[in-house]
């Protein structure tokens, strides 16, 4: 299994950096976190099956699915991953942490994408929805949501994310806002969005802004994420680190 090689160490993978428009050929949002104590996945883009197979990354090694909000290229790939759990005859439990929701939005796209599969009818699957500030704890990870400023029907909640000694935080899709030194505070990695270079967009944020609180964080690692065509066009005036498809991370 996945993880076993080393047991000791955290590594991450990207397997989607992109915005919703995948630009620059990207994958849409999806991070494999693989701990000591099992596998799991921050948000879920549409092209997260893809990218788990292209990068060696089993579904079935995975126990939980973290989704931060509801735009689909977020957590859209869901249905695609519980189509192949499915078709693998997976009996594993399966956990799937958001916002309150996540089930009926899941029954009602698999039913518009494939009527009559009743998919869900047949894993093994624990839904929890979050709200903000209280903890979801598992026997291996657990995850403080912290609402963010992001479209307010999407539910955006930026993620603290505590397993196996490692504390990973989370972005999701916002703008500038305090709370983001709160996701990051004391974090060994934390994952921020930064969709654009100067451009601002309500939502959003661009790179000349964050840079302006960037010492405000204390997070030991910090990587850059979800990138808009202008600002992977100035990449080269970016002194952070970026994420790109297929970065593995040690934490």
């Amino acid at each position: 299994m996945q993880g076993q090689e080393n047991s000791k160490t955290h590594t991450l993978t990207v397997i989607g950096c992109g915005d919703a428009f995948s630009s620059g050929g990207n994958a849409q949002t999806c991070f494999h976190v693989q701990s000591p104590s099992g596998a799991f996945l921050i948000d879920c883009g549409a092209g997260a099956l893809a990218g788990l197979k292209k990068n060696g990354l089993p579904l079935a090694d995975i126990d939980t699915i973290i989704i931060s909000h509801f735009h689909g290229d977020h957590y859209g790939g869901l249905p695609y991953l519980l189509l192949e759990a499915a078709k693998e005859k997976r009996t594993q439990l399966l956990t799937i942490i958001s916002p309150p929701g996540c089930e009926e939005k899941i029954e009602q796209l698999l039913e518009l994408l494939y009527p009559g599969t009743a998919v869900l009818d047949k894993l093994n699957l624990q839904f929890i929805s979050f709200q903000a500030g209280e903890d979801v704890a598992l026997s291996h990870l657990t995850v403080t949501p912290i609402r963010v400023a992001h479209k307010p029907e999407s539910l955006p909640h930026g993620l603290r994310i505590h397993t196996a000694e490692k504390t990973i935080g989370y972005s999701g899709d916002t703008s500038w806002t305090e709370r983001l030194v709160d996701i990051a505070a004391d974090t060994d990695l934390f994952i921020c969005e930064c969709c654009f270079y100067n451009t601002e967009v309500d939502g959003h944020l661009n790179y000349l802004e964050l840079s302006k609180h960037i010492d405000r964080f204390s997070a030991k690692k910090i990587m850059l994420t979800h990138f808009d065509e202008e600002m992977i066009a100035h990449m080269d005036n970016v002194a952070l680190p970026r994420a790109n498809d297929g970065l593995r991370l040690a934490l």
